[in-house]
């Protein structure tokens, strides 16, 4: 389905299900079926009615050719989320997505009744931010790499030991990344936002009742970055899902549904009583 917002953008989003609705929120260059194999079905399963939608940047959603902010991305979730009238709406990220929902809930709180910010951080550390910065670069010189090393090189920087170490599920892996998009114009757009400055200060103002939830062996958002943001935000809870990295929602995925489905059902009295 597509919405056009009041600025003419146009957003591609599913709608699943019924009951209390819940917006996921994927990550650098991701599409939103990526939640269509674990998260949507048992999101589902546990009652609630399942939102996904393609950031801009990604097709079928504009691909904002010409650059875009996490202001822009945040406008973005704000006009679907009043499109389908599902405020007050839980909210599911994950690294750049997450990143968008912290500055959703400092921006428009009134939309939100609760924020699951899984392989999140406050602010990026320098290697993040110069690899974010360089892949932007070579998409923007049109520079092609072997797929299969582009492949290698995002298995080692998403992927968690436990993973690593098995190599019929590896090499499922480095198929499925060789075969994915290597990026446009929106994807590299992307990239330039995934990079946090220092957020820290900011979030301590947040009021809407957030976990963080950190992956092992996240090289992108250690486990220690999602402490130190849940430290920032009052009243934010924080866990860590063991034996996968920046991709734990599908290396463990039932690990992190249950964390989700936990958080998620919980109502706003509990939430608050939990996070006291």
């Amino acid at each position: 389905m597509l919405m056009t917002t009041e600025n003419g953008i146009r957003l591609s989003y599913h709608d699943h299900g019924n009951g209390p609705p819940v917006l996921l929120l994927t990550g650098t260059g991701a599409a939103s079926s990526v939640w269509d194999l674990h998260q949507v079905p048992a999101l589902r399963a546990a009652g609630f009615r399942v939102i996904t939608m393609d950031n801009r940047g990604i097709p079928p959603s504009d691909e904002g050719a010409d650059g875009f902010t996490v202001d822009d991305l945040v406008a973005d979730s704000a006009s679907l989320i009043e499109h389908l009238g599902v405020a007050p709406c839980r909210v599911v990220g994950t690294s750049m997505g997450s990143y968008i929902a912290q500055e959703l809930a400092l921006a428009r709180p009134e939309l939100l009744d609760a924020v699951v910010l899984m392989a999140a951080c406050g602010r990026s550390s320098l290697v993040q931010r110069v690899l974010a910065e360089a892949e932007a670069e070579l998409i923007e010189r049109g520079t092609e790499l072997p797929r299969g090393y582009l492949a290698a090189v995002r298995a080692l920087h998403n992927l968690g030991s436990v993973t690593l170490a098995d190599d019929d599920l590896t090499a499922d892996w480095l198929d499925l990344l060789a075969a994915s998009n290597p990026g446009g114009p929106g994807v590299r757009a992307q990239l330039l936002l995934s990079a946090l400055p220092d957020r820290i200060a900011a979030y301590r103002v947040i009021k809407v009742p957030c976990h963080v939830v950190s992956f092992e062996h996240d090289l992108v958002a250690p486990p220690a970055a999602g402490r130190e943001l849940a430290a920032a935000i009052p009243g934010a809870t924080h866990r860590t899902i063991p034996g996968c990295g920046h991709f734990g929602y599908l290396e463990n995925p039932e690990a992190v549904n249950r964390e989700l489905i936990r958080f998620l059902r919980a109502d706003s009295r509990a939430r608050l009583e939990e996070t006291a």
